[in-house]
């Protein structure tokens, strides 16, 4: 199901015949060192990881991570979304993109539409984003979606982007 999409790029809902594309997204160095390791070995790891993470998060706060493809062609690039972590008060945004498609506005695009969705069908005021310290690309990312680093949690970043417009 496509839930949102801009010039260049349709985000949808992940399903579990996905497993195949979270299986490499998951196990990318960048994503490993940025992110962290999900311990997502194979397709049903993969599998599981898609059910009890983001199809559960639809089903549960109406919103969660969701699979970014290229409009014209379909091919799957990344993903980016919304999370809502316990240990967080509000939601944050995550994205993850494959290394190929770093650095031609895929990221900034499919963020700044997961946060226009946050605002006009969510009505959400406020958006968190945590990164790790030494997530350079991640960190100008953010800091030009409007996002403003308000200090340490734990050992990463914490950002907030207060109710205001992405242009």
């Amino acid at each position: 199901m496509t839930v949102l999409q801009t010039d260049r790029l349709l985000l949808r809902h992940f399903n579990p015949d996905d497993a195949p594309f979270i299986l490499a997204l998951l196990n990318e160095p960048s994503f490993l060192r940025y992110i962290g390791d999900k311990k997502v070995r194979t397709l049903d790891d993969a599998r599981n990881y898609i059910l009890t993470g983001p199809i559960a998060t639809y089903d549960k706060h109406g919103f969660g991570l969701y699979q970014v493809e290229l409009k014209d062609s379909h091919t799957r690039i990344g993903m980016c979304g919304l999370l809502k972590r316990e240990e967080l008060p509000q939601p944050d945004i995550g994205f993850a993109f494959l290394p190929d498609f770093w650095n031609k506005g895929f990221a900034f695009e499919a963020a700044a539409a997961v946060l226009h969705d946050a605002r006009e069908r969510l009505n959400l005021d406020r958006i968190l984003a945590i990164v790790n310290p030494d997530n350079d690309a991640s960190i100008k990312l953010l800091e030009k979606l409007g996002f403003k680093f308000e200090g340490m949690k734990g050992d990463v970043k914490l950002y907030a982007l207060p109710h205001e417009p992405v242009e």
